[in-house]
């Protein structure tokens, strides 16, 4: 008879749960949760499946579905055990570790009996997420497979029993009788199937991780049917967590959670593709007020602001000279205090990053040290310390910007060099993290021309890394390239003319991918000069998915353009540019300019400024913030949006 045993539903009373139970929905998979409290109550007599026959079958497979929470080191739990009544000894059993799985079962002879342990190493399931694993039995051959993967084969010396009796023996799941050991996860499937393999039958379903074999009624996807007008009750619990913080994914494994988007104050629902609008207060740009005069440790280059989870929002100004060096701040009611100064020499920029649950804030550093050593500095957040401490250093050329980003799970760092004594045309490096050494590699040099900024983006699968090439020892007018990563390297995509670039900002309206580019100012030794060497077009441009480049979308015309930055008020989106210098002054007004669909930018609220050099947008529960740097006086400010 090489039905089913569903193992599972024998523990489920009809129209109900036994008691210990519970039933989570989770990923949009349900499945059992088991108390600790109750062991006994979780089981159920061997003769309730072995109806005809009290012999464990000699070849089987035992197929699982479960989602199992992050297990500590040393701690092994069961997902299920045969036990005879009079007897603390498994003799069938399965449990998993970090990392490992135990098929366990015993050997009986006449002076007595042992227990062998068939271990599958290199099995990963304490992820929180669902999978599906079939054990095929035969002999000294056990075979596991997880999520219809490759199969492990293992043999070993004692063969499964030809002859093993469950008599006065019980099934027990998620324990072996006692609370130590318990199963914390949760189980969807758990099916006994004699004499065959059941790999071939579980891997024809189109999800492998869910796949179904017998699935009590329960856990099922379509809900019981209410006896006459009773009102039909959801028959499970689900994890509903709510999610802050900028648009997450919203797949089918989101599907029934809700995210708050605190700048909207809107509450939305992923229904498993987009996410629905439950209660949102549209809101509108009306206009920018000064908030707060930052007064910095001298001029400022650039301005990184970030957060630090359980710790908070932080503003790290990138400043002139040394000493003082350069400053972190941390907003602290409603405003940016002192936190942290730390020596820079005449540092461009900072760069937060994360690999893993370490904490990174990198700068780069224009000019060499007291030493006369040329270093640009990786800092590490010490949570003991609550302070960033120097973590590596890295030997950089006049360096303007780092970018960091993660390609297939690895993590990079790229640093822009500008130039190195009076030549502009040098190495940028990008840097691979070697997760052995805990340090940043050498991964790949790039050719570049007195570069400026690196920006990383990715559009589907694809990878990018644009680089802003400002000058090459004679014009301005020179190209600046778009790398794709192919075959573990970054190599050409496309090469745009551009004007002294400053920077690169990449955004998304809808579908649409966009590419701003900030032109600085246009000079070339071989030509006439222009009546205005910083008055110059910066331009926009979209991707062309048919074409597969990027054209130009639309000019602007700014002075001195050294940042753009990307923003979103409601439902409307705004782009601002930093305005240095027109010819003249660096009193110059920076322009906020209005997505206006065919109009395309703009101008909407223009903001003085005094040799802006940065912008940052950013958000907190009380509202939406622009701030910006200036590298013409040791002042940055705050600006609030005012929205109605």
């Amino acid at each position: 008879d090489l039905r089913p045993l569903d193992i599972l539903s024998e523990v489920v009373p009809a129209g109900g749960l036994a008691r210990g139970m519970r039933v989570f929905q989770v990923q949009g998979v349900r499945g059992f949760q088991l108390a600790a409290s109750r062991p006994r109550a979780l089981g159920f007599p061997a003769s309730r499946l072995f109806v005809h026959c009290d012999r464990f079958p000699e070849e089987f497979s035992i197929i699982v579905t479960l989602r199992v929470p992050s297990v500590p080191a040393k701690r092994n739990e069961y997902v299920f055990t045969l036990m005879a009544e009079e007897s603390p000894s498994v003799l069938v059993g399965l449990r998993y570790a970090p990392n490992k799985l135990h098929f366990l079962f015993w050997s009986q002879e006449r002076a007595g009996g042992w227990q062998t342990r068939v271990t599958f190493p290199n099995v990963s399931l304490s992820d929180s997420q669902w999978h599906t694993l079939v054990l095929a039995v035969s002999g000294q051959s056990f075979s596991l497979t997880v999520d219809c993967g490759i199969p492990k084969d293992v043999v070993v010396e004692t063969p499964f029993p030809a002859s093993l009796s469950v008599k006065r023996a019980s099934f027990y799941l998620g324990n072996r009788r006692r609370r130590k050991g318990v199963f914390t996860g949760l189980l969807r499937q758990l099916v006994l199937l004699p004499g065959a393999d059941a790999t071939p039958r579980i891997c024809a379903a189109m999800n492998f991780k869910v796949a179904t074999l017998s699935v009590p009624a329960i856990l099922q996807d379509l809900p019981a049917k209410p006896v006459s007008n009773e009102v039909l009750k959801s028959p499970y619990e689900t994890d509903t967590k709510v999610t802050l913080g900028s648009r997450p994914p919203c797949t089918k494994q989101e599907k029934a959670q809700f995210w708050f988007d605190a700048s909207r104050r809107g509450l939305y629902l992923c229904n498993g593709s987009a996410w629905i609008s439950m209660l949102e207060v549209k809101q509108k740009l009306d206009y920018v007020e000064e908030y707060q005069n930052l007064v910095t440790n001298s001029e400022t280059m650039g301005v990184e602001v970030f957060t630090i989870p359980k710790v908070g929002l932080f503003a790290a100004t990138a400043n002139r000279y040394t000493p003082p060096g350069s400053a972190i701040y941390k907003w602290t009611d409603e405003k940016f205090v002192p936190y942290q100064n730390i020596p820079t020499y005449q540092a461009q920029s900072w760069k937060y990053f994360t690999i893993g649950k370490k904490i990174f804030l990198a700068v780069a550093n224009f000019e060499q040290n007291d030493r006369g050593q040329e270093f640009s500095v990786i800092y590490k957040w010490s949570r003991r310390k609550e302070k960033f401490v120097t973590y590596q250093r890295i030997t950089t050329h006049s360096a303007r910007d780092w970018e960091a980003f993660v390609i297939e799970g690895e993590a990079f760092l790229a640093v822009v060099n500008h130039r190195e004594g009076n030549n502009h045309n040098i190495d940028s490096v990008i840097y691979r993290w070697n997760p052995k050494t805990g340090l940043f590699e050498t991964n790949q040099t790039i050719p570049t021309s007195g570069a400026y900024d690196w920006e990383f983006f990715t559009i589907g699968p694809y990878s990018f890394l644009a680089v802003a090439n400002t000058f090459n020892g004679t014009s301005t007018k020179i190209y600046s390239h778009i790398y794709i990563w192919l075959s573990g390297s970054f190599q050409l995509f496309q090469s745009i003319l551009t004007f002294g670039a400053a920077d690169w900002e990449v955004f998304r309206i809808g579908d649409r991918v966009f590419l701003a580019v900030a032109n600085s100012h246009s000079y070339d030794s071989g030509t006439p000069a222009p009546s205005n060497f910083y008055a110059i077009n910066s331009s926009i441009y979209e991707l062309n998915v048919t074409a597969q480049m990027f054209v130009k979308f639309q000019d602007l015309l700014t002075y001195s353009a050294l940042d753009w930055e990307f923003f979103s008020v409601g439902d409307d989106s705004f782009l601002v540019v930093a305005n240095s210098f027109d010819g003249f002054t660096f009193s110059v007004n920076s322009i906020i300019y209005r997505w206006q669909g065919y109009e395309g930018f703009v101008a909407a609220h223009h903001l003085p400024t005094v040799g802006c050099r940065d912008w940052e947008a950013f958000h907190t529960p009380e509202g939406s913030y622009l701030l910006y740097s200036s590298a013409k006086e040791p002042l940055s400010k705050v600006l609030k949006l005012k929205t109605t």
